[in-house]
């Protein structure tokens, strides 16, 4: 759909994006609990461990959402002074809150602490960029 010269974001087509965000968030969860030592995922079946890794995706998305650009913003400073490289600790923290919040919920996605969330932070980063180029449009 054209309007005026530029593409029309339809509600259909936010809900897809949104999908695929999630989907994408879960799959690198995934891969981070295949190989990060530490990141668990228990389920008595495949299908629960997708849907706790599905509704973990919800939860780090929405942590990342509201918090994160706080602490951006926050600690400006230290982003510009360590080039950036605070933003591995962040996001560090940010899984193992997430992984808090997942308890809360009494979800079976546990951390066990700040060097596996800091692994495990890269490996979701990395993955997800991965992922992201493969299903993006223009």
């Amino acid at each position: 759909m054209w309007a005026d010269g530029e593409r029309s974001v339809t509600a259909q087509d936010r809900d897809v994006r949104i999908f695929l965000k999630v989907a994408i968030t879960a799959a690198a969860l995934w891969v981070a609990t295949l190989l990060i030592a530490g990141i668990d995922v228990e389920g008595d079946s495949a299908g629960r461990r997708a849907l706790t890794l599905a509704a973990v995706a919800v939860i780090f998305g929405l942590v990342n959402a509201i918090i994160k650009p706080i602490v951006k913003t926050l600690g400006c400073a230290l982003y510009v002074l360590t080039l950036g490289l605070i933003g591995l600790v962040v996001n560090a923290l940010l899984l193992l809150l997430t992984s808090r919040i997942a308890e809360e919920f009494e979800l079976p996605f546990h951390v066990d602490g700040f060097w596996p969330a800091f692994a495990g932070a890269i490996v979701v980063a990395v993955v997800g960029w991965a992922l992201d180029l493969l299903v993006k449009d223009d």
